[in-house]
């Protein structure tokens, strides 16, 4: 007993001891290569983003160096949920960008892209950082260093995800722009693996760990719940470097440089007359906003939108208020479409189809059939019976009206 009792006292000892050397004790030859920037930013200045630079560690060393940071003290709230409110297009550019984030930073592991969304969409709601999901993501990379994510700025963009990892990783990114939250990363605005050093990390709140990944917040006011109150912008913007891994940016890639090539061409159309989305579920049926004084381009955009599909639907409208917000139409906007244009190479078809109502000057054979508009029928009395039924039918066969049954509709 008193062999057990010993062994068990050693241990007591000898545990924390290992534990406090792991997490605490950095040789000082490692502390002395490292910058420790030390600064709390007042609630009345905001905090500068600084680009991505590395203290000169050995990964080796930089394990050490983090093994080092304590964890911060206090509360650590899980993020409150985040919700889209954009139309399906932005939607699915936010989605696309997010995903690309996911899958770049943390590879093909669901528990590691949970903890990088969860830092983009709390930049998101950050003043310091871009107000859309892409522009977060992308924030730098037009530069070759500086780049908020080092994916976006390295060359990393050209290796792609196999089909079902970037799936998996939309599937994420859409639960996440629809509510879901990863508690255990809680407001952090930062992270970086472990076998790395950036020069931010000494003065920043070490929140949590997840596998190989740290993740940090802003000390003081601006690491608080309060800080993220910004609203956001739904305007996604479109990312010309993931057009080869995501449609949503790949259409709109190719409709910027199709109305490039069209404002060159002619002073009628320049590059905000243009707004093209794909159409839910249908990745060869495209909607677009037209500019309306330049009808005879309207070929060009839709040629320019199905690229080299051997199947395809475009549909433009110039009045705004009119553009279907998903597949479904209504009789009133299939009326009020101004432009269509329908490609089917299998079946030899090729048609370009205008609203001659709205361009009465277009050749013949070039016209959309006139779509009727239905009125909703007004309601109908009771069937009268007896003598009333009598009289009923003595008057319609006298009357000699032509005029259509109620509810029928008038034509457009």
């Amino acid at each position: 007993m008193r062999a057990i009792l010993g062994g068990v006292a050693a241990l007591a000892i000898a545990v924390p001891a290992v534990v406090v050397s792991r997490t605490h004790a950095v040789p000082l030859a490692i502390t002395a290569k490292v910058t420790r920037p030390q600064r709390v930013v007042a609630a009345t200045e905001l905090p500068a983003v600084d680009p991505v630079e590395m203290q000169a560690l050995t990964p080796q060393d930089a394990r050490l160096y983090n093994a080092g940071i304590p964890f911060v003290r206090g509360p650590r709230p899980a993020a409150q949920a985040f919700r889209f409110v954009g139309d399906d297009a932005q939607r699915a550019r936010a989605t696309d960008c997010l995903a690309a984030a996911a899958w770049y930073e943390a590879g093909d592991d669901p528990v590691g892209q949970r903890g990088v969304v969860q830092v983009v969409l709390n930049r998101l709601r950050h003043p310091a950082f871009p107000k859309t999901v892409c522009g977060v993501v992308f924030q730098g990379h037009e530069r070759s260093t500086g780049c908020q994510f080092t994916f976006t700025c390295d060359g990393a963009l050209g290796r792609h995800p196999s089909e079902p990892a970037w799936d998996r990783a939309r599937k994420v990114a859409a639960a996440a722009l629809d509510g879901a939250v990863f508690g255990k990363v809680g407001y952090a605005t930062h992270y970086h693996t472990d076998w790395v050093v950036p020069y931010w990390s000494a003065s920043l709140d070490k929140l949590a760990e997840v596998h190989t990944h740290l993740f940090f917040r802003w000390t003081g006011w601006w690491g608080t719940p309060a800080a993220f109150r910004r609203v956001v912008s739904s305007d996604e913007p479109v990312i010309v470097g993931l057009a080869t891994i995501s449609t949503a940016h790949g259409l709109g890639t190719a409709l910027s440089e199709a109305a490039t090539a069209i404002t060159a061409a002619t002073p009628l159309l320049d590059a905000a007359s243009v707004t093209t989305a794909a159409v839910p579920g249908d990745p060869d049926s495209f909607m677009a906003i037209v500019k309306s004084d330049a009808p005879e381009r309207y070929p060009d955009i839709a040629k320019a939108a199905c690229g080299t599909r051997a199947k395809c639907k475009f549909l433009g409208w110039t009045d705004r208020a009119s553009l279907p917000a998903g597949s479904a139409m209504t009789p009133q906007q299939m009326a009020a479409m101004s432009f269509s244009y329908l490609r089917d190479k299998d079946a030899g078809l090729e048609r370009e189809l205008w609203n001659c109502r709205e361009f009465p000057h277009t050749g013949p054979g070039l016209c959309m059939k006139r779509q009727v508009v239905p009125i909703s029928a007004p309601s109908v009395s009771p069937a009268p019976t007896g003598q009333e039924a009598l009289d009923g039918v003595r008057r319609r066969e006298g009357s000699g009206s032509s005029r259509p049954p109620l509810g029928a509709p008038p034509a457009v």
